[in-house]
């Protein structure tokens, strides 16, 4: 019941930012804007995506030291796993995707893994959040933007302040520990406790200044090969957006758009991901309504279907079933409830 209702949920959510996204739009115009689209620019564009990707596999592979060592050619296949299985399954699955296939590939703990990815998309949410604010410093930002930010800000902030304090106040962590384990049955105490251990082993990369500073580093990197994605297809739409759509602009559309993916939605982040690029090019870059949305439908669709045909290669290549994902996803989901 519990997760036919979280999937209606995504859906009703989707549903409603497709309606935001496409109310009152000339789809001829969409239609010839995407025909008129010089399509020799997605593969420069692909090859600037999945250099970002392969950042993000070195990035995890550090946050991945204090748990299992493992070499970024084999952290790859298993980020694009997750890219995948986010894109096609609900809840964003991704995250329970890769620590499953990690988990079989090494032993690692999955909730060691989970920590790790819990840490990932913390520097993924400030990196967004850092385009955002430095674009706003040549770019002015819509009252929808403003507002998408200083969500953000109380969001990344909020998480960020209670993992470092599990990481740094053993006392406090314990006390919150006994509260929670304290009601139940000592069998199910003893598995919460071991999770929860585990869990905070993931964290170890936060203890580790240098490795912090390598996984800041590798975030910028990843996100501004993403940004230079974004870039790149604008100017496949020739002018007013090619022109339009600076370094500035394309750093300030990757942060709207990623931000907006935050929002719980169906797979793939549909409606969300369409509005936060419409706000983000029409709102603060002027562009009209038919492009910008022209724009936005071909960014996801460039960021969606390589890297989900590649997933399911990947998947097939580290003899891992989309049944075993969903079993993985389940199993997680009656740990939580237990």
């Amino acid at each position: 019941m519990k997760r036919s209702w979280r999937i209606w949920l995504g859906v009703a959510i989707t549903v409603f930012f497709v309606f935001v996204a496409f109310r009152g739009q000339d789809f001829n115009a969409i239609r010839q804007s995407l025909r008129d689209f010089d399509y020799a620019y997605i593969i420069p564009a692909l090859v600037l995506l999945f250099t970002g990707v392969w950042f993000r596999a070195v990035r995890w592979r550090i946050l991945l030291k204090p748990v299992v060592e493992i070499s970024s050619r084999d952290v790859f296949p298993i980020v694009v796993i997750g890219f995948m299985a986010n894109n096609i399954l609900p809840f964003r699955a991704g995250e329970l995707a890769r620590s499953y296939a990690l988990s079989s590939k090494t032993g690692a703990p999955k909730s060691s893994a989970l920590a790790t990815i819990a840490v990932e998309r913390l520097f993924d949410g400030v990196t967004m959040l850092g385009f955002l604010l430095a674009s706003a410093t040549v770019i002015s930002l819509t009252s929808n933007l403003r507002h998408l930010a200083i969500l953000a800000f109380v969001v990344f902030t909020g998480a960020i302040l209670f993992l470092v304090l599990l990481t740094l106040s053993g006392n406090w962590r314990d006390r919150i520990l006994q509260i929670v384990l304290g009601p139940l049955p000592e069998k199910m105490a003893d598995r919460v406790e071991q999770m929860a251990e585990s869990f905070l082993a993931g964290l170890g990369v936060l203890r580790r200044r240098r490795d912090l500073i390598a996984v800041a580093g590798c975030s910028i990197i990843a996100w501004s090969f993403e940004a230079s994605t974004y870039w790149l297809l604008a100017k496949g739409f020739g002018e007013p957006l090619s022109s339009v759509m600076t370094p500035a602009a394309a750093f300030l559309t990757t942060g709207v758009a990623n931000l907006a993916t935050l929002i719980p939605s169906s797979p793939g982040y549909v409606g969300p991901f369409e509005t936060g690029v419409k706000w983000g090019v029409e709102g603060a870059l002027g562009v009209n309504s038919a492009t910008a949305l022209s724009y936005a439908i071909l960014v996801h669709a460039v960021l969606f279907f390589p890297i989900t045909l590649l997933g399911f290669f990947m998947l097939w290549r580290e003899r891992i079933s989309l049944a075993q994902l969903r079993e993985a996803e389940v199993e997680m989901e009656t740990a939580e409830a237990t």
